[in-house]
């Protein structure tokens, strides 16, 4: 895995720790292709963030700021070594805890957030996602110009999300999909 593009670009990141499912190369290329101008100056929250690939990317292309949430050490460690190849750790704030408790204490979350990416474990319950994606919405998104970006496996991304959201685009790679939503018409 490398950063693709931005100031840390082609920056190779540690290994992906045992039990990580990273977004791979191509479908962060198109997810950011997608978000084009909407990452400069933005506020990035990553959830479940894993190796902090989709942050990375963020910050490498102009992002303001990023907070990442992991509960797993071991993934931590690679975040914090990931952030210190790319030079991206004094933009970054890696947070130790559950998706679902971080969203539900917005005090500390550090938000209100322009980008929000959600790559759970496929193996993630459906209720424990609609509750996480039910805090990001109540309590973490900033104004109407956000994006919440989700990714789930394509064979079953049937997810429960708040009425007020809609699909700005369904990009699929492999066995993943990436939905990434935005706020509805007189939302």
């Amino acid at each position: 895995m490398r950063v693709i593009a931005g100031s840390s670009k082609g920056t190779h990141l540690a290994p992906v720790p045992r039990g990580v499912r990273p977004v791979s190369d191509r479908a962060r290329e198109g997810l950011f292709s997608s978000l084009a101008g909407q990452v400069p100056g933005s506020r990035v929250l990553d959830l479940y963030a894993g190796t902090g690939a989709l942050a990375i990317e963020a910050l490498s292309r102009g992002a303001a700021g990023a907070t990442l949430v992991e509960r797993d050490a071991r993934a931590r460690r690679a975040i914090s070594e990931n952030l210190a190849r790319t030079r991206l750790a004094d933009r970054a704030r890696l947070v130790g805890e559950d998706a679902l408790r971080f969203v539900a204490r917005p005090e500390h979350s550090g938000g209100p957030f322009d980008l929000v990416f959600l790559d759970p474990p496929y193996a993630a319950a459906k209720g424990e996602l609609a509750d996480v994606l039910a805090g990001v919405s109540a309590n973490l998104l900033a104004g109407d110009a956000w994006t919440v970006a989700v990714t789930r496996p394509r064979a079953n991304p049937t997810l429960v999300v708040p009425v007020h959201w809609r699909v700005a685009r369904r990009l699929e790679y492999g066995d993943s999909l990436v939905i990434c939503y935005r706020e509805a018409e007189g939302g």
